[in-house]
Formats: C-alpha cells, structure tokens, sequence
C-alpha cells in the first residue's frame, strides 16, 4: 500500500501545527461527535484523527481499544482520503486493491468496511478525517453519508474554536504577562524614585508632575565630612576608595533612617542630610545629634580595627546647623531634593571649624541639646561672611540620660525630659 501525499503537504502539516491537537487529552465534545457517526451509521466503530508527517494520531475514538491511539501513516486509510477531499466510501475493504494488502485489513484488526470524511480548514488544508469503520462489509444509505459529512463540518467547527480558544487564553496569558511585568517595572522605578526623593515627595511628583517648593522655618541640618581624604586617596587604589566610600555611606544611610533624618546627598567624600523635612517633627535637633555621635562611634571602632592591621584611619568632622531652610526638587532628567539658605550654609562652616573626631553645634542647635547632652563651649568662631558664630562640640549624652556608658543610647528619661 503506497503512502499518499496530499499536493499541499507542506502547508497541511503547518496548519495542523497551528490547532495544537496533536497529543492532547480526550475532549467530551470530540467523543461524542464520534459515538453520533457511529450510531447514525450502525457502525460498531468511529473515530477522529489526524495526520501527522508519520502517523495517524486518534484524538477521539467510539469502540475501539483504549490503548489503540495510532497506526503508522503508510498503513492509514485515512491517509488516503486526506487526498481526495471527499468522502471515501469503501464497502467492502477486500474488494478494493488500494487497501486488500494493508495489515488493517489482512491483520488482526480485520478492518472490512471504511467511510471516511477529510476534516478541511477553511483554508482547505485537510488535517484528518472523521471516519467509521466495520469488522464486516457493510452499505451506507446517501443520508447516512450525508449525515456523516455534516458532522465532519461540526468536528471542524468545534476544532475552529478549540483553537480560537487557545488563541484567546494565550493572548490573555501575554496581557497578564505585560501586565505583571508593567507592575514590576512600576515597583522598580518606584523603587528608584524613593532611593532618590523622600516618600512624601515622590508621591507629589508622580501625582502633579512637579514638587512645590516649600519653607520649613525650623530643621536640622548635619553635614559629615572625611578628614585628609585627598590624602588617603593617593594611597589606595581607586576601586579600593570608592568600595570603602560606599560602605561608610551605606552604614550612614542606614543610621540617618533609623534616626529619622533624610538623606539628600553626597559631595565626594561629605555626606549631607537634614531632620525635620519634608515632613516636620519636633525631635530633629536630639535625632541629628544622636546620629552624630553613633556615627563617629562607629568609625572610631573601625579605626582601631584599621590601626591593628596598619591601615590609615577614616577619620570624619560633623556640622550640626538647626534653623530656616528651604527645600525642593531640582533638574529635569535626575531629580534631586535639596534644601537651601543660610542654616545650610553655616553648617558648612562649623564642620570645616571642627576638629577631626568631633561633632560642632551652632547656637540654634545647642539650645536643644544642652539639657540633654555633654557639650563643650568652643566661644565665638569667625566664619566667613557670617562674622562671629557661637560653637559648641557635642561630646555624650548626659549620664542620668544614658542606657549605656558610654553616653550613646538614649534611656526612657531622655525622651521625657523636657
């Protein structure tokens, strides 16, 4: 028995491709058009298969094995009415030379009867057939075979939309999956934004487009800046200073959050950031001051780690400037929160007045501090354009409001002095 092949081969085989039925679990609707073209027929089997480039695969099948799936395609019967684009009709297989030697016929099976209809596309490619089949030869009536034409039509019907289905949920899956991937691509430019602007901020930007310039008549700005770092550059390799800068300023970050203060910048090796903006608290002067001395605390602790290995001390000046500051956004395309006016400019000033390891307050700032904390009465410094300035250093906190002995951590006293 010679292998037919349709003159549409290459296309067939492609569109086939496109439904998606090849090897998928039976379907009810599918089972049930073949146990109808079994019945109308008075045939003891149906089934509906296609053909594939080496087998003729049954996706439903009425009276026949379970585990009887497939048979090679150069022994299928089918394979010849995929040809012909009609109904074959074959009352009686043995009679016929196309078929009298095809091991359906002449083997166990037994196969004596075949009516088979082309299940075609609407592009008219015929994908497989909707056939029943007898163990002796039969006749069929013009209405039974018009009948099974007509249900070949529904099978390509329900096939049509099984696949417009598929379409349909994969189209889904990709909206879900733009969808998921817009929310994450939202989540992390958010992201980006808040490692850039404060919460409040970002929230106005992304919601009018612009941020309002705004006046806080009272905040507290700190301002840390390394000791000899031109120096300390000349000594390390540049890798080596831009890995141990991040490091510093990512613990600073973390201690500027934890005291609530907001960090707005880094200036080479200086480290800027304020208390009290954007959004407004009456603690900025005790958070500053107690980040302040966390901080040089914890270089001095590494410092003495560095010094056993030979290595040169990170050593920092703090500013501490209370007072009137403006703040707002600047730039188009990088954003950048920043705050302006002369408490910024004098904070500038005590950190470059300052000594190395040591936190220096202006007046403003002291105020608030001095009931709570050891300070040290540096006198008035003259400071450029600014004239005579009072300076104190912060020293610890006072030890009847300490948890530690070192004058560190603040005890429950500290918070509810007045």
């Amino acid at each position: 028995m010679e292998t037919s092949i349709p003159a549409d081969e290459r296309e067939r085989l492609d569109s086939l491709k496109s439904y998606a039925i090849l090897d998928t679990l039976p379907e009810i609707g599918f089972d049930e058009i073949t146990d109808l073209a079994a019945h109308i027929c008075g045939c003891p089997a149906a089934l509906i298969s296609f053909v594939d480039e080496t087998r003729q695969w049954m996706k439903a099948k009425y009276g026949l094995p379970p585990d009887m799936t497939e048979c090679p395609r150069e022994i299928s019967i089918c394979q010849v009415t995929i040809c012909n684009n009609d109904v074959l009709y074959v009352p009686e297989l043995v009679n016929d030379q196309r078929f009298n030697t095809s091991p359906l016929v002449t083997g166990d099976l037994g196969l004596r009867f075949y009516c088979g209809v082309p299940l075609i596309t609407p592009e008219g490619h015929a994908l497989g057939t909707l056939c029943v089949i007898d163990f002796q030869p039969r006749e069929l009536t013009f209405e039974q075979r018009e009948a099974l034409r007509r249900l070949s039509r529904q099978t390509m019907v329900h096939l049509e939309l099984r696949r417009q289905l598929l379409a349909r949920n994969e189209s889904l899956r990709q909206l879900q999956q733009a969808r998921d991937r817009a929310v994450a691509e939202k989540a992390e430019s958010d992201r980006l934004l808040l490692n850039i602007l404060p919460s409040p901020i970002a929230d106005e930007l992304k919601t009018s487009a612009r941020v309002r310039p705004r006046f806080f008549d009272n905040a507290t700005v700190i301002l840390i800046d390394f000791v000899g770092f031109t120096r300390l550059v000349e000594t390390l390799e540049p890798a080596s200073v831009v890995d141990q800068l991040d490091q510093h300023f990512t613990r600073f970050d973390d201690m500027m959050a934890k005291h609530r203060l907001e960090k707005l910048k880094t200036i080479g090796d200086a480290y800027l950031a304020v208390g009290g903006v954007p959004e407004p608290n009456r603690s900025h002067p005790l958070d500053a001051a107690l980040c302040a001395l966390q901080i040089l605390d914890h270089l001095a602790r590494l410092n003495r780690q560095r010094e056993k290995v030979r290595l040169p001390a990170w050593q920092a000046r703090v500013g501490i400037n209370t007072g009137p500051v403006i703040a707002g956004v600047v730039g188009k395309h990088k954003f950048t929160y920043d705050i302006w006016g002369n408490t910024v400019n004098t904070v500038q000033r005590l950190e470059a007045a300052a000594e190395p390891g040591r936190i220096c307050t202006a007046e403003s700032t002291w105020h608030h501090l001095e009931s709570r904390f050891e300070t040290e009465s540096r006198g008035a410094v003259e400071v450029k354009h600014q004239g005579l300035v009072k300076m104190h250093y912060l020293n610890r906190i006072k030890p009847e409001f300490a948890a530690d002995a070192a004058g560190l951590i603040p005890n429950d006293r500290f918070w509810k002095h007045d």
